[in-house]
């Protein structure tokens, strides 16, 4: 399992430097407001659980009204998800790479998930560019929170 996690997260790191280069490349120089990117979050189980998905849908203006109230910019969803029964949204980020985030968790001090319990996907632009698994909870992000 912990070989497992290995593989995820240095694969997320590949991929964080793979969508840096792409927004970059992106980005025309000068400009100051970037595109939008579209953001896709899918969260999945490998038994039917209820789960708290916190995910980013609105960038906030600056990491100083982010620090001062977080829920503002991470609503919350309580769940049920399964085998074949996902969650998924999707939302639009100018800085996918400091805000993109979701994270999934069993509600209060359950027991938890057979493994690999819990995964996440974070998807920039149709390309995966997150995973993550646990029999806890799972987060996907490219900035490490």
């Amino acid at each position: 399992m912990r070989a497992r996690l290995t593989q995820v997260r240095a694969m997320s790191l590949v991929s964080g430097a793979v969508l840096a280069t792409a927004l970059a490349a992106a980005t025309p120089a000068g400009a100051d407001d970037p595109a939008p990117h579209r953001v896709r979050y899918l969260v999945g189980a490998t038994q039917t659980a209820q789960a708290q998905v916190y995910y980013r849908e609105v960038q906030p203006p600056n990491f100083a009204d982010y620090s001062h109230n977080p829920y503002q910019y991470s609503p919350r969803a309580d769940v049920t998800i399964g085998p074949n029964q996902p969650w998924i949204f999707e939302t639009t980020l100018a800085d996918p790479q400091d805000w993109a985030m979701v994270v999934v968790s069993l509600p209060g001090h359950r027991q938890e998930l057979a493994a690999p319990g819990f995964v996440c996907e974070l998807r920039v632009d149709d390309v995966v560019v997150a995973t993550d698994a646990g029999t806890r909870g799972a987060l996907c992000s490219l900035r490490t929170w």
